[in-house]
């Protein structure tokens, strides 16, 4: 069931203008809960942006992408402690909400609603509409609701690809 939530999700830009069942957006929260941390110090905060008039306010932050403005909720990954490295060099935040924010892209695909990751933003100005604190990074927004129209599904690597073997071979 799993791989055939990954198989059935894909960026979506355009949804339709359908409110989400609070019971629906309480499941898809609750995936990002229950996803894997550093430790688990699950060091984060999901703001769940509703109302109209901020995701309209998102649009410039998001360097103009219109359906940022549209989808019904805009979820914004927050990084509580973007300081913790982990032993192996790497700052755990953004592995920890890139983890949480695809188990909630999952959940969503698996029950009928689109998600587009967002990484396109500027980082001072989202947070200024959001009233994050200076010490909180935000990871990415991830726009939720239902689909109008899905695009042509990317193509990806085979696995023969991007597969090695006991050790690193070209």
């Amino acid at each position: 069931m799993v791989l055939e939530a990954i198989k059935k999700r894909q960026s979506v830009r355009s949804y339709q203008d359908k409110e989400i069942p609070e019971e629906i957006l309480q499941q898809i929260l609750e995936a990002g809960r229950l996803a894997p941390s550093a430790k688990n110090t699950q060091s984060w905060k999901f703001i769940v942006v509703k109302d109209g008039n901020l995701r309209k306010k998102l649009v410039p932050a998001c360097k103009n992408q219109e359906f940022v403005g549209k989808a019904p909720v805009v979820i914004a990954g927050c990084g509580t402690n973007p300081n913790y490295v982990m032993s192996n060099g790497e700052q755990a935040y953004s592995i920890d909400l890139a983890i949480a924010l695809d188990h909630m892209s999952l959940e969503a695909a698996s029950l009928g609603l689109g998600t587009c990751w967002i990484g396109a933003f500027y980082q001072k100005q989202v947070k200024e509409i959001l009233d994050v604190p200076e010490d909180v990074r935000i990871v990415n927004l991830l726009t939720l609701g239902y689909s109008e129209k899905l695009g042509p599904k990317t193509g990806r690597k085979p696995l023969s690809e991007i597969i090695c073997y006991d050790k690193y071979s070209l």
